[in-house]
């Protein structure tokens, strides 16, 4: 046998070392992943189509308005003015293109009950305050909406220091609450879906949703849209769910009136992230979280997103695991930590291997016979293939069936399309947000700091013990939606904001060409 080069020798010994029973196990592994989040969007999707499947039920028997309700008889006006009031809550931070459309949607909806809208910035210097105050000059005679003040925060995030001041701000008759991220697109119906569930089953803690992101065409917004997914499974169950999204949280008002369970005083002291403080709440009481079908809302990412600012947004993400508000919380943390860690990795090690197999199959084809290189090798990779294949059907199928509920829920809206998916760029997410997942914890991990819209926030023992602010520690922009953060106190906003307004404004008063994804 002739002499290999050194490069020969590496592929030719890398390739032995993945047939190795360790190695054979870890490609396995990699396979069952593979086949479980296939398994898990299946059952997703079926959930999502079953509701689906009722609404055009109803609307064969005659109900045009199955978007809002199943049974028409509820659109009854002896049904509507007994409906309880509302009060949506809803904490602002800066300002981008898909805000005021997302803010329209938001306070326009059809529920026939008393509603109330409350924006809470953190100051008139904020973009937001400018941006949402013009939008609501257009809806003052039409909608219960106010914008609030809430100062800086210095116990908590600045999002829950803004969530608790519009719930002490919130009407005294008010029998829910319902909080919302300013990216969250409702259909006309949500609110009236999600009373619907707390009327029927008041043991209903928390009744949540889940975004259908939109990418934009950059690989940071397909690697956001493949970290989202996975995470879609735990909401899309049609009823119970352990999982929670702090975009979409309806609770009992009394709950904050009366610190229920400890849930403003364990959001208040300390809390960085609202959802996690929540879920972790629940659990420890034995209370309920419920997912409706229905409420899953389409979600655009920036169209300028880059991938640092999708690495901010994981570490984000992954520094929500380093704040618990008790041991045991601590303990499911560490455990979600572990496992999340290895099994990405493990998602990523096998294809690795497979490139390995494959280039040896090209350097030693004509050898299987010496002996030289093993075709057992290119056979594993093969299944990965095959199930990798399987995978991508099953997260297209989901995807297809959600864009198709929320057209149906939203029938006034510009209809949302697959067309713009590059299914190649998903898989290449997949890999890149796998392999980067377990680096980013880390980080958070041996950080305990972390900056989120330009406030820094540093952690001891699970909770918030220090906030630096200012406009020289952090970014210029949001992550997800690439929102201004920064204005003039007191005044209009610079010149390049008002722009940027005036465009969006325009965007918005033409919603077909601004929310068209073909």
């Amino acid at each position: 046998m002739p002499a290999l080069d050194s490069v020969d020798s590496f592929i030719l010994a890398a390739s032995r070392a993945c047939v190795t029973p360790l190695a054979i196990f870890v490609q396995i592994q990699g396979c069952l992943i593979c086949l479980a989040l296939a398994l898990g969007w299946a059952f997703a999707a079926y959930v999502r189509n079953r509701e689906i499947k009722c609404m055009k039920d109803s609307m064969k028997h005659g109900n045009s308005f199955a978007f809002l309700y199943h049974d028409i008889d509820n659109l009854e006006h002896s049904n509507q003015v007994n409906l309880p009031r509302v009060t949506v809550v809803m904490p602002l931070k800066g300002f981008g293109e898909h805000n005021l459309h997302n803010w329209r949607t938001q306070i326009t909806s059809l529920y026939g009950g008393h509603i109330e809208y409350i924006f809470v910035v953190e100051s008139t210097e904020d973009p937001a305050y400018h941006a949402i105050s013009m939008m609501l000059k257009d809806f003052q005679d039409d909608v219960d909406a106010k914008v609030v003040i809430a100062g800086f925060s210095t116990t908590c995030s600045q999002k829950i220091h803004n969530q608790l001041v519009g719930a002490e701000k919130m009407h005294k008759e008010s029998k829910y609450i319902l909080f919302l991220d300013d990216d969250a697109r409702l259909h006309p119906g949500t609110i009236g879906a999600l009373t619907a569930e707390m009327e029927k089953n008041p043991e209903i803690f928390i009744q949540t949703g889940y975004p259908l992101d939109l990418p934009s065409g950059s690989l940071g917004s397909y690697c956001i849209y493949e970290y989202h997914m996975p995470c879609s499974m735990g909401f899309a169950t049609g009823g119970k769910t352990f999982f929670l999204w702090g975009g979409c949280m309806m609770m009992h008002a009394d709950d904050f009136r009366q610190d229920n369970f400890g849930v403003v005083s364990g959001l208040r002291d300390g809390g960085y992230s609202d959802d996690m403080t929540l879920a972790a709440i629940a659990g420890a009481h034995n209370r309920l979280i419920t997912s409706p079908p229905v409420a899953v809302f389409p979600h655009p990412l920036a169209s300028d997103l880059n991938f640092g600012r999708y690495w901010n947004y994981l570490r984000k993400q992954t520094f929500v695991l380093e704040s618990y508000i008790s041991k045991v919380n601590w303990i499911m943390n560490r455990a979600l930590f572990s496992s999340h860690c290895y099994l990405s990795w493990g998602f990523v090690m096998p294809y690795i291997m497979a490139m390995t197999h494959i280039a040896a199959a090209v350097r030693f084809h004509s050898k299987v016979e010496e002996g030289v290189f093993s075709s057992g090798g290119l056979l594993l990779a093969g299944c990965l293939t095959v199930c990798t294949v399987v995978e991508l059907l099953s997260m297209w199928n989901l995807t297809k069936v959600e864009v198709q509920l929320c057209n149906m829920l939203s029938p006034e809206a510009s209809p949302l399309s697959l067309a713009s998916y590059n299914w190649c760029l998903v898989f290449l997410a997949m890999l890149v947000d796998n392999f980067l997942y377990p680096i980013s914890a880390f980080c958070s991990h041996f950080s305990q700091s972390i900056n989120w819209s330009g406030i820094r926030y540093y952690l001891k023992d699970g909770k918030i013990i220090k906030i630096d602010r200012g406009k020289d520690i952090g970014p210029k922009y949001t992550d997800l939606s690439g929102k201004h953060l920064y204005g003039r106190k007191g005044s209009p906003p610079k010149a390049s904001f008002m722009s940027s307004l005036a465009k969006t404004l325009n965007q918005w008063r033409t919603p077909k060409k601004f929310d068209s994804l073909d």
